[in-house]
């Protein structure tokens, strides 16, 4: 299987997150699943991708990176993480 480009795992990101709102969150293996085309589909080894376009949008303010449920870094990210819309401040 060849990984999709970024591009495609951020829109992606990015889809699933506005579909939740900013009062919900999405685990990055959701995106993970949507793009190898489901539960049956080779979707570990794009966790590693989902989580580099997760930390770029991060960065761009396009996603919250939440830890235990709360907003953190992007240099502290690890571990379990979710994603969500920012809230509007």
């Amino acid at each position: 299987m060849t990984t999709p480009e970024e591009g495609a795992i951020a829109a992606e990101i990015l889809r699933q997150t506005a579909a939740r709102g900013p009062d919900k969150s999405i685990c990055p293996s959701e995106v993970a699943r949507a793009l190898a085309g489901g539960d049956d589909g080779p979707w570990r080894p794009l966790m590693g991708p989902v989580r580099q376009a997760a930390i770029a949008l991060a960065r761009q303010g396009r996603v919250e990176i939440l830890r235990k449920g709360k907003p953190v870094p992007v240099e502290e990210v690890r571990g379990v993480i979710r994603l969500r819309t920012p809230r509007p401040a």
